[in-house]
């Protein structure tokens, strides 16, 4: 490099200065001094961008508990609920746990089946409390436990949660009369849907009551829980909850607003049907009004009510925000904040 330097400036060439020995080995300690230096600004360098997403990114104070929706499951036939999410946390410090509720049942039975793991969980790893991080009726759940034993959770995040009910639920629940044939035959469906998934899960002892999750799903059966459970819900339609809730709980919330969001997703077409049926913008199950907890992270990203856990099987919007990206933000979020 020296030698190709000196050869193209076009100078003209002076006298050799005179050298002796020593001074061959000085020059050549120095050169090899440099060479070394330069390897490591070139590696500096390449590794700039990365910092802030390395060891340590994600590593919460508290571990964090994700929990599944509406026939949800931990991993099914080897496949996780959160498609590739707690790989991506755990990679860079996160403790993570995954909960196994009922596929089907009332937010509140749900919620006690959670608080139980989530004692477990703090008996194992020796934490105080829990980072909770719930989907879709995950929301609803997550919010029980915080709510009934604030002691044991640092914060609630509601992910597409269904916080002030369902249009979807309410259309059902509409057509489907109290008592009817038609809900016999949904109730039978949809009890050997949740039977199924729970066996493959590993959650077949679970009980399961498809009837008491859609109730707890609709309009109504929302505003009935919020009133028992009122904590970081915003104070008025579409608005903000409080960050820090009474209960010192940390609250927040983020969800999608899309429902065909990439065509080589087989289950996209039968969510922007569910979709069609709402007034306002929505996820395809969840409007985003609805979804609305405490701090509002974000609703604005195009992303269905699967792509919002990085299902199917990873597919989501090819030119907007990954789905893992906003849990390993997230993650980094609770850190700064001590939790």
């Amino acid at each position: 490099e020296f030698s190709h330097h000196a050869a193209g400036t076009g100078m003209r060439p002076v006298a050799a200065p005179v050298t002796t020995p020593g001074d061959d080995q000085n020059a050549a300690g120095f050169f090899a001094r440099t060479v070394k230096m330069k390897r490591w600004l070139l590696m500096l360098l390449c590794a700039l961008p990365m910092l802030g997403q390395g060891a340590g990114y994600t590593q919460t104070r508290y571990p964090i508990v994700l929990v599944h929706g509406l026939f949800g499951f931990d991993k099914l036939l080897g496949v996780d609920y959160f498609y590739g999410i707690p790989q991506a946390l755990t990679r860079d410090g996160a403790r993570v746990y995954v909960a196994q509720v009922s596929a089907t049942q009332s937010s509140e039975l749900r919620g006690e089946q959670l608080l139980r793991q989530v004692q477990q969980v703090l008996a194992i790893t020796g934490a105080d409390k829990v980072n909770l991080i719930g989907h879709s009726h995950g929301g609803p759940t997550i919010r029980y436990v915080a709510s009934v034993a604030p002691e044991l959770v640092a914060s609630a995040t509601s992910v597409g949660g269904v916080n002030q009910g369902s249009e979807i639920a309410d259309l059902v629940r509409a057509r489907v009369a109290p008592g009817s044939v038609a809900e016999q035959l949904a109730l039978a469906a949809a009890s050997a849907l949740s039977g199924v998934i729970s066996l493959l899960s590993g959650g077949s002892d679970l009980p399961q009551d498809p009837l008491a999750s859609l109730d707890a799903l609709t309009r109504a059966g929302a505003q009935r829980f919020n009133q028992r459970y009122p904590e970081g819900l915003p104070s008025q339609h579409c608005g903000e909850g409080p960050l820090l809730a009474d209960n010192g709980v940390y609250y927040f919330s983020w969800s999608g607003r899309g429902n065909m969001t990439n065509i080589l997703d087989p289950v996209d077409p039968a969510l922007a049907l569910t979709g069609s049926f709402f007034h306002e913008p929505n996820d395809g199950l969840v409007g985003v009004c609805s979804s609305h907890l405490g701090k509002v992270i974000g609703t604005a990203y195009r992303m269905n009510h699967l792509d919002e856990v990085n299902q199917s099987f990873g597919i989501h919007h090819l030119f907007d925000t990954d789905p893992v990206t906003l849990y390993r933000q997230h993650a980094n979020r609770l850190q700064r904040l001590g939790l």
